[in-house]
């Protein structure tokens, strides 16, 4: 194929893809100079070609050539319709794709130890932050954050009795169609990697039931004088969305040395927070097999919730403890110590696990099947804020009844046409993140208000209709602010519904109830741990 004439024209855009490709990785510091030409190679190899777009023109040179692409998006999706076109890809669904698109940006990245090393030396010359910044640059270039799809989610604040919420639809996380959920259900149990926090997806292939991770870097970390790893979350639901998970594939477990391992992180990592999910079904995260915390550099509502109540210790005169307004139940401790910080959170931590107060219907356990089961949990979440330690430990209770078979508190049935989901980390500290499908049905139901009585009629019509889950909530709509509204009313008008929605839903998962009986009980606990009232 020496002379471009002689291919076909998806052949040649394929080519100049790669070479895009290859300036884009050389430009971003992906790939150094000694590189490129072993890049480009790989990247031939991968489509089947035996030469690059032009051989004459060396890949030193063709790089300095005009500007190179912001993103590698367009050069990606070129190869990748090609590959398909050639039988190199199995099936062109999103989930194929992905899985084609991290093996193709793999080839382009340095080795772990080469991202490691450059990490510590940016940390030692320029600072932690420097260092942060440049891993989550790289983690973007990599393609490892698809930008792209991160830029598609919808997202608003909204005013609240408790200050802003933040509200997002999220539509980075690609849904599988329903023929590879049936193929995927059929393969067995995963066993290597155990789980998609494994150090083990570091340069995996993926399969049809799990990501590709070739595109994947993580740095190592020792909290606790344990061996830690941190990476950053692929979907970012907010700046520099980190995890950092155990070195080994064990259980969430909250401990005293939980709280050690989040002040240890802090320590190091002052710009960020760090928070952990509850331990337990129902109030914790969606992954309970791996131990792991997420963090970043976000600011988030829950921070900027005002003091209702300080409290100082009986004891130590170091310690603060202030009740925050905030729709669930929150001990926000204070310190310039965080050894004294960490004794005190762990005093209240395993005074709250055995804690009961039927008056408000907290249980701590009860016995099951003969045994014992622990209902009492927190999400615990640190930062640095004024040179002091400060942490925050969200009161927690899993226990189900018959009213409430899926959590007491938790999101109550009549939210569930929103939000069904457990209410994890992210979600405590007032950042909603709901599911992908709500963006079309709330563009539906905006419609109804604008007007669409025909779609209303056929809901109420078809208990099977996709919006029918809704239709109690769209009858409230129409009746509350009629259905003569223009795009953009309907449109701030659900999102305020959706907002104050979310903010109740927080409120259910409050294991104090925001009223007269529910503020006496929470002081009754508060005020059992050797802390009194000061303002």
């Amino acid at each position: 194929m020496s002379n471009p004439v002689e291919r076909t024209a998806e052949q040649n855009s394929a080519l100049l893809a790669i070479d895009e490709l290859i300036k884009f990785a050389f430009d971003k510091g992906l790939i150094k100079g000694a590189d490129i030409d072993y890049g480009r190679n790989l990247l031939l190899k991968q489509f089947h070609f035996d030469e690059p777009y032009n051989p004459d023109v060396p890949a030193i040179h063709m790089v300095a050539q005009g500007q190179a692409a912001a993103e590698p998006q367009v050069m990606l999706d070129t190869l990748i319709d090609y590959a398909h076109s050639i039988g190199l890809l199995v099936e062109n669904t999103d989930t194929y794709r992905d899985l084609m698109d991290a093996e193709i940006m793999g080839l382009l990245m340095a080795r772990p130890s080469e991202v490691t090393g450059d990490f510590f030396d940016t940390l030692d010359r320029e600072g932690i932050e420097s260092a942060t910044s440049e891993f989550y640059q790289l983690s973007i270039n990599s393609n490892y954050i698809r930008m792209d799809r991160v830029s598609k989610n919808v997202y608003w604040k909204q005013p609240s009795a408790y200050g802003e919420m933040e509200i997002t639809i999220n539509l980075s996380k690609p849904e599988k169609s329903s023929a590879e959920i049936a193929l995927a259900k059929l393969m067995p149990p995963p066993s290597y990697p155990k789980c998609q926090l494994c150090r083990e997806n570091v340069g995996y292939a993926g399969r049809i039931n799990h990501p590709a991770r070739q595109n994947l870097r993580v740095i190592p970390l020792q909290l606790n004088g344990e061996s830690w790893l941190f990476q950053y979350s692929p979907y970012v639901y907010y700046n520099e969305h980190c995890i950092v998970f155990h070195h080994d594939h064990v259980p969430m477990k909250l401990t005293k040395d939980t709280f050690r391992r989040l002040l240890d992180f802090v320590d190091e990592f002052p710009h960020y927070f760090l928070g952990s999910n509850a331990d337990l079904p129902i109030v914790g995260g969606s992954i309970l097999t791996h131990d792991h915390f997420q963090g970043g550099r976000h600011t988030f509502p829950i921070e900027r919730a005002t003091v209702e109540e300080v409290y100082g210790h009986n004891v130590h005169d170091d310690i603060t403890l202030e009740l925050v307004n905030w729709p669930m139940s929150v001990v926000r401790l204070r310190a310039n110590n965080s050894s004294l910080l960490l004794n005190s959170a762990n005093e209240i931590y395993e005074a709250w696990k055995s804690y009961s107060d039927a008056e408000v219907d907290i249980l701590a356990s009860t016995i099951q099947n003969g045994e014992s089961v622990r209902h009492n949990t927190v999400t615990p979440i640190v930062r640095r804020r004024d040179g002091q330690y400060e942490i925050d430990l969200v009161l927690r209770n899993n226990r189900t009844n018959e009213q409430y078979p899926d959590g007491i508190f938790h999101p109550h049935p009549e939210m569930h046409h929103l939000k069904r989901e457990n209410i994890g980390l992210i979600e405590v500290m007032g950042l909603a993140i709901l599911p992908g499908r709500l963006k079309e049905e709330l563009d539906q139901i905006a419609s109804i208000l604008t007007g669409d009585i025909a779609l209303l009629d056929m809901i109420r019509q078809q208990p099977n209709h996709p919006l029918a889950i809704h239709l109690l909530w769209i009858e409230h709509l129409v009746e509350a602010y009629g259905n003569d509204l223009d795009h953009d009313q309907a449109t701030l008008t659900i999102q305020n519904e959706v907002g104050t929605k979310f903010a109740e839903i927080l409120e259910h998962a409050g294991v104090y109830k925001r009223n007269d009986q529910g503020r006496k009980a929470f002081r009754r606990f508060v005020t059992r741990m050797n802390y009194h009232l000061k303002s």
